[in-house]
């Protein structure tokens, strides 16, 4: 699955750096996550970076972007190819 921010973030912007795919940007009013982009870092960490360092405790598992272990560590792959 991807993860979504929820509007109780504060905007402290450590999120976005801590993600190695750069799938978190700054949206209209807080920050957001490219449900295409989310791996949870799979393939990269053991456990989502963004999860770890926010503070506020802020971001989820989105139930809209299901997606299997097998899945986000394809859709990892795919960006690492596109990527290079």
């Amino acid at each position: 699955m991807s993860l979504k921010i929820l509007d109780t973030c504060v905007n402290c912007d450590v999120c976005e750096p801590a993600c190695p795919n750069k799938a978190i940007s700054l949206g209209e009013e807080f920050y957001v996550i490219d449900p295409a982009l989310c791996t949870e870092c799979v393939g990269h960490h053991d456990e989502p970076q963004c999860v770890v360092v926010c503070p506020v405790e802020c971001i989820i598992i989105d139930p809209a972007h299901a997606e299997s272990r097998e899945q986000l560590e394809d859709k990892y792959k795919h960006l690492m190819e596109t990527k290079g």
